[in-house]
This record gives C-alpha cells, structure tokens and sequence, in this order.
C-alpha cells in the first residue's frame, strides 16, 4: 500500500509544474490589466494637473501681489503657484503661439497674472467655479479675470468617467474569469491526486492529515506562480518606460505595490480554495467514482 502511495505521489509531481505555469499566465495576464488601468488613472490626473489657470492682476505694488500668492499657495487645491510679470507673459504667449506680435505692436498689453494649477481632485466644472468665486470674492479689487480652458475641464471629465466605467467593467469581467481559470488549473491538477487521496483515506488517516500538507503546498505554487508574473510584469514595465519616458514619470510605486501585493493575495488565495475544496471533494466520493 505505501508503494502505491508513493507511486501515485511521484506521478502527481508534474501536474503541479503546469499548474504553476498555468497560474502564473493568468496572473500576468491580471497584473497587465491592473497596470494599464492604473496607469490610466494616473495619465487623467497628470492631464488634469496640467491645466493653467491664471488670475489676472490690475496694475499693484508687490505687497499685494505677494499677499495674494501666498494666499493662493496656502489653499489645498492650489500647487505650483507662479507670479507672471509682463515680459514674463510676453515669452509664454510668443512660445504658444510661434510668433512674436512685438514686430506689429510697440507696447506689451498682457496684463500680470498669478497662475497656479489646481490638483487633480478638483479639476472639474464646480470645483473650478468656486475656487474662482472666492478668489474674486477675496480680492474683487484686485483681480480682473481669471480664467482656464473650460471645454477642456469639460471634455477630460467626461471622458475620464466614460473610460473609467469602462475599465471597471472590463476588471470585474477579467476578474472572473481569472477567479474561474485559476480554479479551473488548481482543479485540473488536483484531479490528477485524486487516487493518492483516496488511498490516504484508506489507510486511515484524517481529513485534517490529507489536506493541510496539500493546503500547504497551493501555499507555495500559488506563491511561486505569483512570482512568476510579477518578474514577467516589472520586465514589461521596465521596457515599456523604457520606450515611453512618460510613463517612468508617472510611475506611482506604492500603486504598483498594491498590483503586485494583489497578485499574491489572488494566486495564494484561489490556490489554498480550489485545492481544499477539491480535496474535501475527493474525499467524499467513492473509490468507484473516482474512475
């Protein structure tokens, strides 16, 4: 009896390579999605972040521009404050519109201006009007104007929450069918043990025996396989950064820490599931059934 034990043990071992294989593909295929999701995220928020606005100055002494600066730079909403002198607005509007209107005009009718970036949080119709409301509400006889692209907040909204709802409906359905593959593989595997199983029950020993050297060992494949797709995804990510710079910049480690972190809590996780089930499942069935 020990001999068949130990012949079905050895036949049983290469099932569980192309059940690690098998996990890791589904993961890396997870952990892909998971990067251009959070990758989208970020690229909406850097776009967001990139829109100036600008309050418009009426002719004043320094003081005051400074008050109004430092006013701006303390609001949670505001980053990257900057003081626009007139020469200074001048070489930003040459610069985007490639030309110089000095050869036409002899005087400089930019007015001076504070611009300031709004984070990403609050890029958006309402949040933008209030924060214009206060601002000439604080200093109405200091600031003539303020003003910021409109139809772009407008469009990078709107397409930020169709894309988003997208991608959430993508990731769940991806989701499922990573749960169900990986299940599927784990099942597959322990299919090939089921005669090992069931000979440790005949020869007495408990269910809590059987299952935990097995639980034990999804442990390690489910680990193992995770980290297989994690080295193939940070591969991919290193080369794709590598070939878009942009990327390398808005590269948020901590997220790509969770991404991995929830490869692992996956793979362990459905391993340890699929595989205890299955085996309670052999378990209860006939040595016939079993053929």
């Amino acid at each position: 009896m020990a001999e068949i034990g130990k012949s079905s043990l050895r036949r049983s071992k290469p099932s569980y390579i192309y059940s690690i294989i098998g996990v890791a593909i589904v993961l890396l295929i997870m952990g892909i999605m998971g990067w251009f999701f959070l990758n989208f995220r970020q690229v909406g928020n850097s776009l967001k972040e990139d829109i100036r606005i600008s309050a418009y100055l009426r002719t004043m002494n320094k003081d005051t521009i400074n008050q109004i600066q430092q006013y701006i730079t303390a609001q949670p909403w505001a980053k990257n404050v900057t003081y626009i002198n007139k020469e200074s607005a001048k070489e930003i509007w040459n610069k985007e519109n490639n030309e110089d209107w000095s050869k036409i005009l002899d005087y400089n009718p930019l007015p001076e201006s504070i611009d300031f970036y709004a984070r990403n949080e609050y890029v958006d119709k309402d949040s933008l009007q209030k924060i214009s409301a206060r601002l000439m509400a604080a200093y109405k006889d200091q600031i003539t104007d303020i003003t910021y692209p409109q139809t772009l907040v407008t469009t990078l909204n709107e397409k930020s929450r169709v894309y988003g709802v997208a991608f959430l409906v993508i990731s769940v359905l991806l989701g499922i069918i990573v749960i169900i593959s990986i299940d599927n593989t784990i099942r597959l595997a322990m299919f090939s043990n089921r005669f090992l199983i069931k000979t440790m029950q005949m020869v007495g020993a408990t269910r809590n025996f059987i299952a935990k050297p097995m639980d034990l060992r999804a442990v390690v494949n489910g680990l193992i396989s995770a980290l297989i797709a994690i080295a193939i995804l940070f591969g991919l990510i290193q080369w794709a950064e590598s070939w878009i710079p942009q990327l390398k910049a808005i590269r948020d480690i901590k997220l790509n820490l969770v991404l991995f972190g929830g490869m692992i809590l996956v793979g362990v996780g459905i391993s340890v599931f699929s595989t205890h089930r299955s085996v309670m499942k052999y378990l209860k069935m006939k040595l016939d059934d079993l053929y």
